[in-house]
C-alpha cells in the first residue's frame, strides 16, 4: 500500500510516518514545507491512502491561514480529483481539522473551508473521505510554545522554568497521539469510520480535564523525583501525560540520583514509592552478613537475589515452628516474607549480596510495623 501524507514534518506527521515506517507493507511519501503545491500530482501517482495533515496555526500574517489550510486543502482535492478523471486509483482521504472550525475566527474559517474542500471533492468524484475535528492533540515530538498548552507545560517544568495558568478552572479537551495515530492506522486496516451526528470522524478516548489538573499534574511529576512517590500513570490520562513530560527531559535530566544509606553491612537504596501499591528497593550485604531479624503483623514483602547466595531463615513467633532456604543469583526466585514469622537473610556466599526488595506499603516511621525478633 503506498500512503501520502501532508505534514509529515510535523508533530502528527512524525509519530504517523514512525508507525507507517514499522509496518513492511506500506510505501511512504511525504509532502511538508520543502514542497511546493504543484509537486502534488506527481506525489499522488499509485497512491492509496491520503492523509492530510498539513496546516497552518501560527503564522505571522494571517492571510496565511488561508494560503496554508484551505486553498493548499483545495489543490490537493483538485489533484485527486485530476487523477480520477484521469482513470487513476479513488484514494481515501483523511483530513485532520480542528475543533476551531467551528469558531468565526480567521483560522476557524479557514479550517472550515478545508472541511467544505474535502466533503465536496469526495461527493463529486467518489471517493472516500474522513474529516477528523480534532481537541488539543499532545504526545511526545510535540512542540512547546507554539499550540499545545500540555507541551509547553512538560518542557518548562522538566528544566524547572516557570508556567503560565491564566485560569486553573479552563477546561480543556485531549487526545493522545498514540491514540490517534492508532485509530489512523485502524482506518489504514480498513476499519469502519466511526462518525459523529455531524459527520465528522471520531477518535478515543478523549480526556476532559483542567488547564490547572493538567499543570499540577506535571508538577507532581516533576516532584516524584524528590519524594520518590510516583503517580498512577499506568493508564489513561496519567499514564499519557506522564509520557509526555517525559519525552521532554533534556539530555542532561535523563538521570537523577536517590539516597542511598550505608553502613558496616552494606547499602538501602530506595527506588520507587507508589500510592497504594508499596515500594521498592535494594540492599547490599558483605559475606557473612544478616540482615532482617525482625517480623511483622500485616507488611509482607518480596524479596529477589540478583547477585550472590543468601539464607532464608524464618521462626513463626508463637510456634516457633522454623523453616529455612537458600536461593542465588544465578535463579530467578522470589522470596516472600509472612506476617507473623520472624525472618532474617544471610550472605552465604563468596561475593557480595544485591537483594531487590518490594514492600506492600510505605514505611511509617510512626507505624512501622516492624518488631526485631531474632530468629
Amino acid at each position: 500500500m503506498k500512503v501520502l501524507v501532508t505534514g509529515a514534518g510535523g508533530f502528527i506527521g512524525k509519530n504517523l510516518r514512525q508507525a507507517l515506517a514499522e509496518r513492511r507493507d506500506v510505501e511512504f511519501v511525504a509532502f511538508d514545507r520543502n514542497n511546493d503545491v504543484s509537486q502534488l500530482p506527481a506525489l499522488l501517482e499509485g497512491v492509496d491512502f491520503v492523509f492530510h495533515l498539513a496546516g497552518v496555526n501560527r503564522p505571522q500574517d494571517p492571510k496565511e491561514f488561508t494560503t496554508g489550510n484551505r486553498d493548499l486543502t483545495r489543490a490537493l482535492c483538485d489533484a485527486i480529483g485530476r487523477q480520477i478523471d484521469a482513470g487513476g486509483k479513488k484514494v481515501r482521504l483523511v483530513l485532520t481539522s480542528s475543533v476551531h472550525a467551528a469558531q468565526d475566527n480567521p483560522y476557524g474559517e479557514s479550517k472550515l473551508g478545508a472541511e467544505h474542500a474535502v466533503f465536496a471533492a469526495a461527493a463529486s468524484h467518489g471517493f472516500a473521505a474522513q474529516v477528523f475535528r480534532l481537541p488539543n492533540v499532545f504526545g511526545k515530538w510535540c512542540r512547546p510554545n507554539y499550540n499545545s498548552a500540555v507541551a509547553t507545560f512538560c518542557h518548562n517544568i522538566a528544566r524547572g522554568l516557570p508556567i503560565e495558568v491564566r485560569d486553573p478552572a479552563a477546561p480543556l479537551t485531549l487526545v493522545y497521539i498514540d491514540d490517534l495515530v492508532a485509530r489512523f492506522i485502524q482506518l489504514l486496516d480498513g476499519a469502519d469510520a466511526a462518525v459523529d451526528a455531524a459527520g465528522f470522524s471520531t477518535v478515543t478516548p478523549q480526556y476532559t480535564t483542567t488547564v490547572g489538573e493538567v499543570a499540577d499534574l506535571i508538577r507532581r511529576f516533576r516532584k516524584s523525583r524528590e519524594t520518590l512517590v510516583t503517580e498512577r500513570v499506568g493508564t489513561g490520562l496519567v499514564r499519557a501525560l506522564y509520557s509526555t513530560y517525559v519525552s521532554a527531559l533534556p539530555v542532561e535530566e535523563f538521570k537523577y540520583t536517590v539516597p542511598s544509606h550505608g553502613d558496616p553491612r552494606g547499602v538501602f537504596v530506595e527506588m520507587l514509592r507508589t500510592p497504594d501499591s508499596g515500594q521498592f528497593s535494594y540492599f547490599t550485604a558483605h559475606p557473612g552478613i544478616t540482615r532482617g531479624g525482625h517480623y511483622h503483623h500485616s507488611k509482607t514483602e518480596k524479596f529477589l537475589v540478583i547477585k550472590g547466595r543468601a539464607r532464608f531463615k524464618f521462626r513463626q513467633i508463637q510456634t516457633h515452628e522454623t523453616y529455612e532456604l537458600v536461593t542465588s543469583g544465578d535463579k530467578a526466585e522470589i522470596v516472600e516474607t509472612v506476617p507473623g514469622w520472624t525472618h532474617d537473610i544471610t550472605n552465604v556466599g563468596d561475593d557480595e549480596m544485591v537483594v531487590m526488595l518490594w514492600a506492600n506499603e510505605l514505611f511509617d516511621r510512626n507505624l512501622p510495623d516492624t518488631f526485631a525478633c531474632p530468629v
